[in-house]
């Protein structure tokens, strides 16, 4: 009698698992059994095909948020009027620096069965803490901004994280070359933001400096987001200093430190990183400030400047529309059969090749499969150097050839 009772207790319970998995024609595209089953559900592709796109629309880092935004929509638009399937943007809003945002947002996506990849986010700190969602979820993500060497190099986002910029390695080795041979400075003052991305490229440029037999090479380190008068910062910078180095990445917070540097006397030569490339909000005459690299000539980005630049110098989002390239890309291969799941898509973007002619960056846009110092998985094979600016006496940036 009891073994009768256990095989039908165990026959009501195959039953069961087998109706929530669709029986013996299980329903793939509608599986929502935990991480695995997002990972290896199919979706019909259908008309329109969704990409996650995070970015810090609104808030304190705005400025580039919507550049962002703007390059990504400039994609969308081109690639819908050529082809007969659709893409659309399903925007999630960051607010960076906070990251509590970029958690939620990164759990939004990963429960959306709609999207199949992610643009973004765009702070290397956002996208230390959108790891674990993103990656529980099976969805792959690729940022045009986030620069921490570490989000490639220890290898926890190996097949999963991706990005279209140099790392912080190389522009670091950009900056020092430039502060040491061409700036012949000797006494620099390293000021981080208190952030991951900050904070790391902050330790390269110093160690790198240190290494080159600076004079003196001095750190500070200062809540960019919470502070609104940096005069004790001030003055804590020795009145030699020559450069300052600012590794931020609200403009706005930088341009005040600016103005207050020179309000007490300091004549420091500010030195700012990617986050500052900000002409509209950062613009302190006599600095400085590296930027990703651009395929000046090509005529995407000419069409963009006549188009939703216009009047506007937006490189910075720039980036992030080769990410959606990338993604709409593999979405084309994984999708021509019909349907795709989010593991096909992780695949396929790892196997990007585009090439130079074609990248807006001038270089190609092919992914690192292992580390190989100072490049790690996910990282692009041949990056392109660092660009450099310098801000005249009237705030325009000039870039240095």
């Amino acid at each position: 009698m009891k073994k009768r009772l256990l095989v039908a207790a165990l026959v009501a319970a195959l039953a069961a698992t087998a109706a929530a998995f669709g029986g013996n024609s299980p329903d793939r595209t509608r599986s929502t059994a935990g991480p695995a089953g997002a990972d290896q559900a199919l979706l019909t592709c259908g008309r329109t095909r969704s990409i996650g796109f995070a970015a810090p629309i609104t808030g304190p880092a705005a400025s580039l948020g919507q550049q962002m935004l703007r390059w990504g929509q400039f994609y969308v638009t081109r690639y819908n009027r050529t082809h007969r399937k659709k893409l659309r943007l399903i925007q999630g809003d960051t607010q960076l620096p906070d990251t509590a945002q970029a958690i939620q947002v990164a759990e939004r996506f990963a429960s959306n069965s709609q999207i199949l990849a992610v643009v973004g986010p765009a702070g290397s700190q956002e996208v230390q803490v959108s790891t674990a969602p993103l990656r529980a979820g099976g969805l792959a993500n690729i940022s045009g901004t986030a620069t921490l060497p570490s989000l490639t190099l220890d290898r926890t986002r190996k097949g999963y994280f991706f990005r279209t910029v140099p790392n912080d390695e190389v522009q670091g080795r950009r900056v020092v070359n430039y502060i040491h041979n061409n700036l012949h400075a000797q006494r620099v003052v390293v000021v981080d933001a208190q952030n991951s991305y900050s904070v790391g490229l902050a330790d390269i440029v110093q160690r790198r400096l240190r290494a080159a037999g600076l004079q003196s090479v001095r750190r500070e380190s200062v809540s960019e987001a919470n502070t609104t008068d940096f005069s004790s910062l001030v003055a804590r910078i020795p009145g030699d200093t020559q450069v300052v180095y600012t590794p931020w990445q609200l403009a706005p917070k930088a341009q005040l430190f600016g103005q207050q540097l020179r309000a007490q006397g300091r004549n420091a030569t500010m030195f700012g990183s990617d986050g500052l490339y900000d002409p509209d909000n950062f613009k302190i005459p006599g600095s400085y400030v590296s930027a990703f690299p651009v395929a000046f000539n090509n005529r995407i980005v000419v069409l963009y400047k006549r188009g939703p630049g216009k009047g506007k110098t937006e490189l910075f989002g720039l980036p992030s529309y080769v990410a959606v390239d990338v993604v709409a890309r593999s979405l084309d291969k994984a999708c021509a059969n019909g349907s795709a799941s989010r593991a096909e898509v992780r695949r396929l973007i790892s196997q990007t090749n585009i090439p130079k002619q074609q990248s807006l960056l001038g270089f190609r846009v092919k992914f690192v499969q292992r580390v190989k110092f100072p490049l790690g998985p996910g990282d692009m094979a041949t990056p392109a150097d660092y660009l450099l600016y310098r801000i005249n006496n009237q705030g325009v940036y000039v870039r240095l050839r």
